[in-house]
């Protein structure tokens, strides 16, 4: 399915509306757009993905951050799913697309089920991700880790003694979720992404780790 450029733009501008200055900047609206380019850069590989659905996926899958920022809601995926079929069905869209995208959405999120079932969420879930590792997602885990308080390093806690399933430091975060986004790529042109990205994440944590043991 094909749509009008200014019928895209409308739909995400309307998405853009979700967002509030209040937005965490490693779920901020830029990181949507990033998302959407990463898609865009996926699907030209795949052409029987549906663009369409790709696009409205990416423009819509955060949408519930903020109310699952403000405790309104318990999961974004899932509110937003629901949020993004009724958006489009309400703007005409056909029922068919529209629950395309939503599974899109319900999928996209890394910690929780279900797995994307169609190429064209597991596009949209690979493009989410690809934006956690390089450069932008050392920028995204500590700007995070900041918001929520978390230290960056903590040398009396190493990997191997934190139980927890995500790291209680930034650092530990990188190696124990982060680094292991490659193997859950959906895609193979994602993984060669992800693969490249996880190479300079690899890096900087080999360069923090001399600098903070005073070697360099």
């Amino acid at each position: 399915m094909t749509t009008s450029e200014a019928f895209r733009k409308h739909i995400e501008s309307l998405a853009r509306s979700y967002f509030d200055e209040e937005m965490s900047p490693a779920h901020d609206w830029f990181h949507v757009q990033r998302v959407r380019t990463n898609a865009e850069t996926l699907v030209a590989n795949y052409p029987s993905a549906d663009a369409t659905v790709v696009y409205f996926g990416a423009v819509l899958h955060d949408i519930g951050r903020a109310k699952e920022r403000q405790g309104d809601v318990e999961d974004h995926a899932v509110w937003g799913a629901t949020e993004s079929e009724s958006l489009l069905r309400e703007h005409g869209t056909a029922a068919d697309t529209s629950a395309a995208v939503a599974h899109c959405v319900r999928a996209h999120r890394y910690s929780t089920e279900p797995e994307p079932e169609t190429i064209e969420a597991k596009i949209v879930s690979d493009a989410d991700d690809l934006d956690a590792l390089g450069a932008v997602g050392l920028a995204r885990c500590f700007a995070h880790g900041g918001e929520v308080g978390s230290p960056i390093h903590d040398p009396s806690l190493p990997p191997e003694a934190d139980d927890t399933v995500a790291g209680r430091t930034q650092l530990t975060h990188l190696r124990r979720k982060i680094l292991d986004i490659p193997n859950r790529m959906h895609t193979d042109v994602g993984r060669e992404l992800a693969d490249e990205r996880a190479t300079y994440v690899q890096q900087f944590i080999q360069q923090f780790e001399k600098e903070s043991s005073g070697a360099r």
